[in-house]
Formats: C-alpha cells, sequence, structure tokens
C-alpha cells in the first residue's frame, strides 16, 4: 500500500493539492516583494505533509485517528486535521462509521487505476535484474508460475564468457529447480503431493520418503526466504531464487540467479542466495507488496 501510495502522490497529488497550496503561500504584496522561492518552498512541505499523512495508513494500522496521526508525522493535531478534510474532499480519505477514525478512500483507487492497469511483473523487475547481474556477475531472470511449471519470462545475462543462460519462455517442472521450489514452498502440501503422485513435477525415484524429505525442504525455502539447487538438476549448473510478491499479497514471481558451479563455492552460494532475496523484495516493494519478513 505504502508503494502505491508513493505512486498515486507523484502522479496525481500536485493538481489536487493546488488549492491548499494557494492557500498556504503569502502573497506578494504581504511579503513586502516578489518571494516565489520561499512560496514554493512553503508549498512543497505542505504537499510534503499530505504525503506524510497517508504513508501513516498501512495495511497493519487500517485506521488512524487525528492525535495518532500527528504523533507519528511530528505535526500540531489542528495541522493534521486540515490535511485530512482536504484529503476527505477529495475521497482520498474517509472515516470509519463505527470508530469515526480515519481510513484510506476509493478515491485512491480512481487515481491508481490506470497505474495498476499498465503494472507488469516484467517491467517492474528488469531495473532491479540489471542491478542484480551486475552486483553477482551471474545471469538473473524472472520467473511466473504457469500450470505447474515455472517459466522464464525476463533475463539480463552476465557478461562473462562463460555463463548460464535460459531462451524466454523456458519451461522447468523438475523438482530440484530453486524457481520451482519457490514456487510449491507456497502451495499447500496436499497439492504439492498430488503433482509429484501426477508426475506433474518430476521428483526422480519419488519414494514417500523421498517426498517427505522434499516436504521438508519446501518448507524450509519459505522460512528462509530462497531456494537453493546446487548441481542437483545438472552438475555443471547452480540456480537461486526468491519470491515476489503484488501488492495482494500474492506470488507474483521469483527472482533466480544461475551461474556455472565451477565458479561458485558453498559459502559464495550464501552470498549469491542473499543477493538474490534482496533483489527480490526490492520488485515486491515495486508491485507495492510487502516483503517477506
Amino acid at each position: 500500500m505504502r508503494r502505491t501510495v508513493n505512486i498515486i502522490l507523484i502522479q496525481a497529488f500536485q493538481d489536487r493539492m493546488d488549492s491548499t497550496m494557494t492557500v498556504s503561500k503569502p502573497s506578494a504584496a504581504s511579503a513586502g516583494g516578489n518571494d516565489n522561492g520561499a512560496s514554493d518552498s512553503r508549498g512543497a512541505s505542505v504537499l510534503v505533509n499530505a504525503v506524510d499523512v497517508l504513508r501513516c495508513f498501512t495495511a497493519e494500522q487500517p485506521l488512524q485517528g487525528v492525535t495518532e496521526i500527528a504523533a507519528q508525522v511530528g505535526l500540531h493535531k489542528s495541522t493534521v486535521s486540515r490535511i485530512l478534510a482536504t484529503l476527505e474532499q477529495e475521497d482520498l480519505v474517509e472515516r470509519d462509521l463505527s470508530s469515526r477514525r480515519f481510513k484510506l478512500g476509493l478515491g485512491l483507487i480512481a487515481v491508481a487505476g490506470p497505474l495498476l492497469a499498465d503494472l507488469d511483473e516484467r517491467r517492474a523487475a528488469y531495473p532491479v535484474l540489471q542491478e542484480l547481474t551486475e552486483r553477482t556477475g551471474e545471469t538473473s531472470t524472472f520467473m511466473v508460475w504457469n500450470r505447474g511449471e515455472s517459466v522464464c519470462v525476463e533475463q539480463v545475462p552476465s557478461r562473462q564468457q562463460v555463463k548460464h543462460t535460459t531462451p524466454l519462455g523456458t519451461r522447468y517442472n523438475t523438482a530440484w529447480s530453486s524457481s520451482v521450489q519457490v514456487f510449491l514452498a507456497n502451495e499447500g502440501t496436499e497439492k504439492v503431493r498430488a503433482m509429484l503422485s501426477a508426475g506433474q513435477i518430476q521428483l526422480p525415484a519419488a519414494t514417500d520418503e523421498n517426498v517427505e524429505d522434499y516436504l521438508v525442504r519446501l518448507k524450509q525455502a519459505a522460512s528462509q526466504g530462497y531456494a537453493t539447487n546446487y548441481g542437483e538438476t545438472s552438475l555443471d549448473e547452480v540456480g537461486v531464487a526468491a519470491p515476489v510478491f503484488d501488492h495482494r499479497g500474492g506470488l507474483a514471481g521469483c527472482v533466480m540467479v544461475a551461474a556455472p558451479r565451477f565458479r561458485v563455492s558453498t559459502d559464495q552460494l550464501q552470498a549469491l542466495a542473499e543477493a538474490c532475496r534482496q533483489a527480490a523484495a526490492k520488485i515486491t516493494v515495486r508491485l507495492g507488496g510487502q516483503p517477506a519478513a
């Protein structure tokens, strides 16, 4: 929600707050001359204060009172009250009927609609993948889940001569693939059992004992926020993957880093996994989501 609010304000808030800013600016006559610089500064401060007020509303604390907001943003209650009154006029906040406290209004949806309609996970992921490849020196990809398969939809290849790359559209359904592990870790246990039993997910020698061990591994991947594949699908390949969540908290995809195994020791694998997890968190924020703890 915080990310969405930030984008909304950048795109639409300037026009909506013009009237408030105009009231805040002194006239040239009262200031004793032309004082555009000071007026612009005061106008900007009104916008910044309004942004701070809106940032107080979170998924964990959707209802806020004037006193609570004033304490968080460091403004006088009368100032906060005036800002909320302006936001309420524009339907950007509204009063909860039972508590009489404020909450975000449906007007935000109207303002954010064009942005959300155009929100593309690939577009959000690409600059972060570029940073990740630059940081690690290895190939970074963005994967999505489609009918029991992990599909590569974006990629920034390594600049090194020896590297691991994947054509866009490549699909994976092997259980030990790091991206498949990330997606399955967010499925229910019984669904994973059914997929393994039906052969939809390929787990070599899928005995009951191996299935139980695999389910434990998925729980560990969910807990630590990433999954690894250290030469388990191919002796020459290492892969790490971390989940990306959207603004609804759903799994939007995952970031995966792939590298030749000879270049990644077990100690380096941990550093690679942490870089991947941080990149996934950045994309999650860009999509308006909350990174996993």
